[in-house]
């Protein structure tokens, strides 16, 4: 073995080391070596004979042609319409998890006809695009539809329908597939932030009324449902409890045949319908517990149909506080023949209806769901940043038993950039929420401030939920009251 080991290290000296003509031949291989590669990469960056996952680069030659447009920057009725991306389509975050204060909006995307065959090639785009918002603070709701042939502007993509979003998501294997896409199309064409999707497979949303043992609703005239006509059942006019597949058909009747009237807008009213009904189902004291009880197996099973971004926590705390939500504070808007016209486009050579926005009264509209500024710029920056954006007004009431507490924490928060409008004591601001010494500090919210009501919240770091309550009262003089119990003596961050 000793023998064997020294040849091999005989041999091993005996290699020559390379000359320098080797050398260079080496540098140059190397040099062509990354020639070729960066050559490739830009190949087949911007190769178009066969399907490759992503969207070409802007570099590209020949492919950026531009639609002929109006002077409001919109293509003109008739003319031809070459699709093609031409920037690098939003990256997908993640939403920050949820404050539990600040308002929640989801879009919820149904596909089109194609998902029900086997042989559709390609991706489907969204029949469905209905957005769900909650505000915890106003305890307020609304649901908002948008029709599928809205003519807006799809990052990345110019202008096209806005069902065709979910399609180049899911062609073109952008970040977070047709689901992103599709939400922040819709979030640019209404100026609002939405920070979920939620996209429903057909057999999910069947399964899920079949689940909660159906649904009850009135019907309007004779609609006939069903995926074919062969296939189809006849509803009649009054009160009638649907099975899944029954109440499926009915939010996705569209045509005159079926006994649809308005088109896309009175679907768009029957899907609000239907979720409605779905809401009076679970809410009903027979169904509400059993159903929370196996929540956990119900995800379970109709997980796989449902693609979203919103975690299982935030969907249970969120159903939690729409169950408190009364029926009359839920507000309802379609975006309906007033606020769009009719028009014609060709895309790519083929000829397309499309529906043109009326900006102005789709903003309206907007701000009557959402509620009025839900239109204007985010705040941006860090929570104390948003809180002195929003200027609430604060009342500081002393409750502790030491003299001055108030106006001392006053001062502090002042410093903060809060807006106190008010300091007193709890005789000068008597209330049913608090005694005349609380044991601990309390939030009253009598106003949607998402951002002084976080800070006010870390801020006290609270040991229970009973020390907030939320009073919406737009009338009050402040927005929001701090009551100072005789915890605040020992736990205040002032120095």
């Amino acid at each position: 073995m000793a023998e064997k080991q020294f040849d091999l290290v005989e041999k091993i000296r005996q290699v020559k080391r390379p000359g320098t003509s080797q050398l260079i031949w080496m540098g140059v291989g190397l040099i062509a070596a990354v020639g070729l590669f960066i050559f490739m990469q830009g190949f087949v960056a911007c190769w178009r004979l066969t399907a490759l996952p992503g969207i070409a680069p802007a570099t590209c030659g020949g492919q950026i042609i531009p639609p002929v447009t109006t002077p409001e920057r919109t293509p003109v009725p008739g003319e031809t319409v070459v699709i093609t991306p031409t920037i690098a389509a939003p990256q997908a975050e993640l939403p920050p998890p949820w404050d539990g204060a600040s308002r929640v909006t989801i879009l919820i995307i149904g596909l089109d006809f194609g998902d029900w065959t086997a042989d559709r090639s390609g991706p489907s785009r969204s029949d469905t695009m209905l957005l769900l918002t909650i505000d915890p603070i106003t305890k307020t709701a609304g649901m908002l539809s948008v029709p599928r042939d809205m003519w807006v502007n799809i990052p990345g993509f110019g202008y096209n329908r806005i069902n065709a979003a979910y399609y180049f998501g899911q062609s073109y294997s952008l970040p977070g597939g047709g689901p992103e896409l599709a939400r922040k199309t819709v979030e640019n064409f209404l100026g609002i932030n939405i920070q979920y999707y939620a996209q429903v497979e057909f057999t999910t949303f069947e399964k899920m009324i079949d689940t909660i043992g159906g649904v009850c609703l009135e019907i309007p005239r004779e609609i006939r449902v069903g995926r074919t006509y062969e296939h189809s059942v006849l509803l009649q006019p009054g009160y009638q409890c649907l099975d899944g597949k029954s109440a499926l058909g009915y939010a996705r009747a569209r045509d005159v045949n079926q006994g649809i009237i308005n088109g896309d807008v009175e679907r768009a009213e029957h899907q609000q319908q239907v979720i409605l009904a779905i809401r009076d189902k679970v809410l009903d004291p027979a169904n509400f517990l059993p159903l929370v009880a196996k929540a956990n197996t119900l995800y379970n099973e109709l997980s796989g149909g449902i693609n979203t971004n919103l975690s299982f926590n935030d969907a249970m705390r969120l159903a939690m506080l729409a169950k408190d939500i009364p029926l009359a504070e839920i507000q309802k808007g379609v975006i309906d023949y007033t606020m769009m016209q009719d028009g014609t486009v060709n895309i790519n050579g083929h000829a397309a209806s499309i529906l043109r926005p009326y900006p102005d009264k789709i903003r309206d509209l907007v701000e009557t769901v959402f509620g009025s500024g839900s239109v204007q710029p985010l705040a941006t920056g860090s929570l104390e940043d948003k809180m002195k954006a929003e200027a609430a007004r604060v009342v500081v009431i002393n409750g502790t038993g030491v003299e001055g507490m108030a106006a001392r924490t006053s001062e502090y928060l002042k410093t903060q950039g809060m807006n106190v409008s008010g300091v007193g004591n709890t005789t000068d601001y008597p209330d049913k929420y608090y005694s005349p010494f609380p044991g601990k500090t309390i939030i009253i919210v009598h106003a949607g401030k998402p951002y002084a009501y976080q800070y006010l919240k870390t801020l006290v770091n609270f040991s229970s939920q009973s020390q907030i309550v939320v009073d919406f009262n737009p009338d009050a003089p402040e927005d929001i009251v701090l009551a100072l119990g005789s915890d605040w003596n020992a736990n205040n961050p002032m120095p």
